[in-house]
């Protein structure tokens, strides 16, 4: 029986990925290393350490241990200072209905600072539970943020759905054991056929949220 959601932020709630993918393209170019912002939207859903680790890996280069914080630093000046981030219509209304009868969360891959103020702003008093990429060891695709998500809302896997839009958001949450919907936000939808169900946009995900209700 189905009794909580757990919502990906970036890209399911917030449009907000393309201002996330400059700030990783402009931190990273600090550093020599140039990325497209496509290279980001693949590995959406990683925390700040895992994104830092994939492109560093890719370039052939291994971040030093103080590399982690200042990338989280400097990525973070970048996206506060460039973000027109928006809630996508109608999601707000959408979610007030939800929360009448599901227990509501959101797990993502962001850092704590933007994933609060971001909730806050455009989703005040909705969100039971708040996972950021700070508050796990193991960033997606590792199940770790949608079990911690599921165990803070006093559920069990089973008993609750994911929405999302990346492939390793996916990834974590069949990992955990969890039912996933997903949204092709930034990716084609053939890059989210691991998902139980893959919607062709967020007007058609509104309208599947709504009837559960």
């Amino acid at each position: 029986m189905l009794k909580g959601l757990i919502f990906d932020v970036d890209g399911v709630l917030m449009d907000s990925m393309p201002y996330h993918a400059d700030a990783w393209v402009q931190a990273f170019r600090e550093v020599g290393i140039h990325i497209t912002n496509m290279d980001v939207y693949e590995i959406e859903g990683s925390n700040h350490r895992g994104i830092v680790d994939i492109i560093f890996h890719k370039a052939g280069l291994e971040p030093h241990p103080s590399d982690y914080e200042a990338f989280l630093k400097r990525k973070r000046e970048y996206f506060l200072r460039n973000n027109k981030a928006e809630p996508f219509k109608g999601m707000l209304m959408c979610l007030q209905a939800l929360k009448k009868k599901y227990k509501l969360a959101v797990a993502s891959g962001a850092d704590r600072t933007i994933v609060n103020a971001l909730m806050d702003k455009f989703y005040p008093d909705i969100f039971e539970v708040i996972i950021s990429g700070e508050d796990v060891s193991r960033g997606k695709p590792d199940p770790e943020p949608y079990l911690t998500a599921a165990c803070k809302l006093g559920l069990k896997p089973e008993e609750c759905m994911v929405i999302e839009n990346a492939p390793l958001g996916i990834k974590s949450a069949k990992s955990a054991g969890i039912c996933c919907v997903a949204v092709p936000t930034y990716l084609p939808e053939e890059k989210l056929i691991d998902a139980d169900m893959v919607l062709k946009n967020h007007a058609e995900l509104i309208e599947y949220l709504s009837g559960l209700v």
